[in-house]
């Protein structure tokens, strides 16, 4: 019985991709690309652990709009910043691709994957709510603001200094557990001990979901792999851990009803909106579903992106160490004995210019954050149907030798015009573009100059005489550095 199911479900799958391909080579002229197989498409010649790799090499060989199937997923790959600019201009590619871990699992809630009337709503509430706590250019809102990061960057450093060995330490775990509550503390008004159990669960969790929420994983495709077993094992662990932190977040909203204090969270803001509309009747996209995945999207992408981008960096300048020296000398001479604030940001070019190379180098989403079309529509010469999941793919943007020279090695000084200045080449695109580009990017560069300024400040970092570094790293959601030793010497 089992077995006939695989089977009707194979030949379905089978029709269906049939009939599609059919319908589109009728109505639509889309872009070159593979040919791919039958119910499968191009994923068997998909790199699941190098998936960037392999969409690079098809945007060299077919050009800067290639399309390709991938599954029951219709995509184009779009490798020239200027065709990424000008699609994701336009509301017909504000959508999300249809992909059935995201789309399956979040149903549309929160703002990741949300898209149409309330993905428009609920990101005019986070852009508010950001400028609140202090996501702006000046005042005292953002001084509190600084004052809240640099809090979280001095444990860090604490930490760092007491755990600092001749052998080194891999500074993962404490580098999240700070960043980690940072985020905690700014989306759900509250922060947890290192070894909270509930706090180390929670870490487990995203670490977990950002190996299996992958663009190259095949369930996003082919979602009738839920039914084998070793795919029903993944998705049964994604969706309870779903609920699990759900069940959390409940218990978060109502300690936080129950003080009767004002704080300065992403919780409080949409708990005070969601009673306030219920009150006069008009609820609208404030429900109880809505807060729990909002929450969730706000901690988990404001943590890994910047996280990541934090390990590479501090990874990179160990192998580097002259271009580490470049930044503390600069640092010294234009700040004496005093520590880096937000408004050194503008004079302290090396760390600037080093922070945009990593971000280059090492692009911390290399595939993009793929978005999907809402209605028939156009790129250039070709038509791109409904439904199409559109990749951003940023790794072969930021490594193609013709916006790049040398674009492999590690080169800070190419982010230095020559007034000395920062510069921003047109094809560096760390938060992407559009209207469904990073809406806290500006937070995430006031996180990352804070922490990276105070521990380039405070330490001298190196790689351990016998250790051998990988510089390759992992691909899921994000590209992560795999498990490393650093040797943090103090400079006092």
């Amino acid at each position: 019985m089992t077995s006939l199911i695989y089977v009707t479900l194979g030949i379905s799958c089978f029709l269906i991709f049939i009939y599609t391909l059919r319908k589109n080579r009728k109505t639509f002229r889309l872009p070159p690309g593979p040919l791919g197989i039958p119910l499968l498409g191009y994923l068997p010649w998909l790199d699941p652990k190098n998936p960037h790799v392999s969409l690079t090499s098809l945007a060299r060989k077919y050009g800067p709009l290639c399309g390709l199937r991938m599954g029951s997923v219709y995509t184009i790959l779009l490798s020239d910043p200027r065709l990424i600019r000008q699609a994701f201009a336009k509301d017909a590619f504000a959508g999300r691709a249809p992909l059935y871990l995201t789309h399956g699992m979040m149903q549309g809630y929160g703002l990741i994957c949300a898209e149409g009337d309330l993905w428009k709503d609920q990101r005019r509430f986070v852009a508010g709510c950001l400028k609140n706590l202090g996501m702006v250019k000046f005042g005292t809102r953002r001084d509190k603001m600084e004052e809240r990061i640099l809090a979280t960057v001095n444990e860090c450093i604490s930490k760092l200094r007491s755990r600092a060995t001749v052998d080194g330490i891999d500074p993962l775990e404490t580098l999240h557990h700070c960043m980690g509550n940072l985020m905690n503390d700014l989306v759900f008004g509250k922060v947890y001990q290192e070894d909270d159990e509930v706090w180390r669960w929670l870490r487990h969790l995203q670490e977990e979901g950002v190996k299996h929420i992958g663009v190259a994983g095949p369930l996003n495709f082919l979602p009738f792999l839920r039914f084998l077993p070793r795919y029903g094992k993944v998705m049964e662990s994604l969706i309870d851990g779903k609920l699990k932190s759900h069940r959390l977040y409940e218990t978060i909203i109502d300690e936080h009803r129950a003080r009767r204090e004002k704080v300065d969270s992403f919780l409080a803001a949409f708990d005070e909106e969601m009673r306030n509309r219920t009150d006069a009747g008009n609820a609208g996209y404030f429900t109880r579903p809505q807060f729990y995945h909002l929450l969730a999207d706000l901690f988990g992408a404001g943590v890994d992106t910047t996280l990541t981008t934090l390990r590479w960096l501090l990874l990179f300048v160990a192998v580097h160490p002259d271009e580490q020296k470049k930044i503390q000398d600069e640092m010294s001479e234009l700040l004496g004995q005093r520590q880096p604030g937000l408004t050194d940001r503008p004079a302290l070019i090396r760390l600037e210019a080093a922070i945009s190379e990593i971000q280059r180098l090492r692009s911390v989403t290399p595939v993009g954050i793929p978005h999907g079309t809402t209605q028939d529509t156009q790129i250039g010469d070709y038509d791109v149907p409904k439904g199409t999941m559109v990749i951003p793919l940023q790794w072969a943007i930021h490594t193609d030798p013709s916006y790049w020279h040398e674009p492999l090695r590690f080169k800070p000084e190419r982010f230095i015009a020559q007034d000395g200045s920062i510069a921003r080449p047109e094809a560096f695109l760390p938060f992407q573009a559009g209207k469904r580009m990073c809406v806290g990017d500006e937070l995430a560069r006031m996180i990352l100059y804070l922490f990276a300024a105070k521990i380039l400040r405070s330490f001298v970092i190196s790689a351990p005489s016998d250790a051998c570094i990988d510089l390759d790293g992992e691909c899921g959601i994000t590209l992560v550095p795999k498990p490393h030793r650093l040797v943090f010497t103090s400079r006092e």
